[in-house]
């Protein structure tokens, strides 16, 4: 009976058995581990011209794909990337303790990164433009995610670089992993570029945040690269023969084996043999880029959280508004929402909507609103600030009564249609241009903004423009934009027209002359042009003046200068003069005297 226990007690493996069962269980065989070996250490070579053409030519492939904020073009660059095969190499040097191999792997990497770097930064220098594109800034930004991401895909690599491969070796994990290697590299280039052509601030911020991805991903992929070589147990007694042999007959590893042994430095790097040493090594970068990648986390977490709190706002607010103001007591409805957003900013809420509606909201609905946001949110009202877009629409009584007319006529001539030819572009251009007047007579713009007039352009080949201009301090606000296009395209029942905004400034610059100078300047020439062109555009529009002068120059002075700007504007850009108004005002003591082309306005009883 003893026996029997004996002979049948399952035998506990060592952890050596335990890697060469690891390693026969995968097919890895002792040849395989020394062709594994083999490949890696050829892979670092210097004199290989065909993986520097890969590292520059995938670095230009990334680098417009990330311009072009295009991911299948960052694909076509992870495809021809050989950097993991630097990686892999470095991590089997650490693994075996081959002081040799980390050191040509170490080089030629270095060189890669900066032939990478270097070109992608030569290559955003000649672009004609340098937009921050979503596929770059998503690389500025690494956190603990992309070091697990960076753990697992070094992993994934090593094991399909140890078995039978059925191409080059390095390139299934190249196709795995290199997203995360050639592009971070060239989003570095891309931050120096921004830097030196643009000047921009956050240039250096974009490099930083592309080195920070690579180095988390490196040292990562380093560290498992490390960790599966060690558990298949490439470095056996065989292997360790072989390498010497390599060493001693490649030229590139004489080479540095002699110059090693010409520094003292060399003696205390042969601790690299002793295996805890070498897993703290590593284990050194790793832990560092820990501090900044959870700092990225918790940034990202804030992200999310405020996202989240935002959505939950905007789904109360527009609640509120369907349930309280979007109908009529009767039923009908009143306004449609075009876009709601809901923002905490310095513990007030900020409520800023757009609406269609077909009759505007007085001050006291306003307020009601914001009194029911801020009691269902438990807030003082007064820590809600609700701003209102309203775009005005048409009633639909207008709309079902012309309905309503064009039916009884049709059923009173009780007659067969005749048949018309198409009608010609000018019978076009006329109904069109009936149809916008009667739809756009009651058309209203978001304040400040004043409707001057729309222009139709019509042709064969392209679908009817309707171009409105308009008088404002600013530019319309693109949500309101939105909704108004949407609004008119309604209004006139075609929704192929295209519809454009111009904005004519009521403000349009400063003219501003040198220290005892009456002389106009090129730009001063050149906006004075842009003016009368404006007023020439616009008849029902005059020109107000504002001349703005300092105590110590004399009334005669500046009187010179206001004539001559107004000489400039009559006889030379053919400017009637009762178009112009001039006004005078003071200001502190300046070096310069300025004039203000303070106000294009409509003249009055214009119709």
């Amino acid at each position: 009976m003893a026996n029997y226990k004996k002979d049948n007690h399952p035998k506990k493996l060592s952890p050596k058995g335990f890697r060469n069962f690891l390693a026969n269980n995968m097919g890895i065989t002792q040849n395989r581990k020394e062709e594994i070996y083999r490949d890696l250490l050829r892979s670092v070579s210097l004199q290989d011209i065909s993986y520097w053409l890969q590292v520059l030519f995938s670095a230009a492939i990334a680098t417009l794909g990330l311009v072009l904020n295009s991911p299948a073009v960052i694909i076509g660059a992870m495809l021809i990337s050989p950097l993991m095969g630097m990686i892999l190499a470095n991590g089997l040097a650490f693994a075996v303790g081959d002081l040799i191999l980390a050191v040509r792997a170490i080089v030629n990497l270095t060189l890669s990164c900066l032939l990478a770097v270097g070109f992608a930064f030569l290559l955003v220098g000649m672009l004609p433009f340098k937009e921050l594109t979503s596929e770059i800034a998503a690389r500025t930004q690494p956190n603990v995610l992309d070091l697990a991401i960076a753990l697992f895909s070094g992993a994934l690599g090593s094991i399909a670089t140890c078995k039978e491969p059925k191409g080059v070796v390095t390139s299934i994990p190249g196709v795995a992993i290199a997203v995360a290697l050639m592009p971070p590299l060239c989003v570095v280039g891309y931050g120096i570029g921004v830097k030196v052509s643009l000047n921009l601030p956050n240039g250096l911020e974009i490099a930083r945040g592309g080195a920070l991805l690579f180095l988390t991903n490196l040292t990562a992929i380093t560290l498992m690269a490390m960790v599966v070589f060690l558990t298949l147990n490439i470095d056996t007694l065989s292997v360790r023969q072989q390498v010497r042999e390599w060493h001693s007959q490649d030229p590139e590893s004489h080479f540095i084996q002699k110059l090693l042994e010409k520094f003292p430095i060399s003696r205390p790097l042969e601790i690299i043999g002793s295996l805890p040493s070498r897993f703290i090594v590593i284990l050194i970068p790793v832990v560092t880029l820990l501090f900044p990648l959870s700092q990225s986390l918790t940034q990202l977490q804030k992200e999310i959280t405020e996202k989240q709190r935002n959505n939950k706002l905007e789904q109360i607010g527009q609640e509120i508004w369907q349930e309280n103001f979007a109908k009529f007591s009767n039923g009908e409805t009143r306004s449609d929402i075009g876009k709601l957003v809901a923002i905490e900013q310095q513990g007030k809420l900020v409520i800023q909507l757009s609406v269609f509606t077909n009759r505007l909201y007085s001050p006291e609905e306003k307020k009601q609103y914001t009194q029911l946001v801020a009691s269902d949110l438990g807030k003082n009202p007064d820590a809600v600030e609700f701003q209102l877009v309203e775009i005005p629409t048409a009633t639909n009584e207008i709309i079902t009564n012309f309905n309503n007319f064009m039916t009884a006529t049709e059923l009173l001539e009780k007659k067969e249609p005749v048949p018309q030819q198409p009608p010609t572009l000018e019978e076009t251009h006329t109904s069109f241009l009936k149809t916008a007047k009667s739809a756009l007579e009651t058309l209203t713009l978001p304040p400040p903004a004043q409707l001057l007039h729309y222009e139709i352009v019509s042709s064969t080949e392209l679908p009817l423009s309707l171009n409105i201009i308009y008088l404002s301090e600013r530019e319309i606000d693109p949500d309101a934009k939105s909704l108004l296009i949407v609004d008119i395209k309604n209004r006139l029942k075609l929704p192929n027209t295209n519809v454009k905004l111009q904005r004519v400034p009521v403000s349009p610059g400063l003219i501003t002359f040198e220290p005892d100078s009456t002389e106009l300047q090129p730009a001063n020439i050149q906006l004075l042009t842009f003016v009368a062109q404006i007023l020439k555009q616009q008849p029902n529009l005059s020109l107000e003046i504002t001349a703005d002068f300092e105590g110590e120059v004399s009334q005669t002075f500046t009187q010179k200068r206001v004539e001559i700007i107004q000489e400039h504007l009559i006889s030379k850009l053919q400017i009637p003069s009762n178009k112009i108004t001039l006004l005078s005002g003071k200001v502190p003591a300046k070096r310069t005297v300025t004039f203000r082309i303070k106000k294009m306005k409509i003249n009055t009883g214009v119709t």
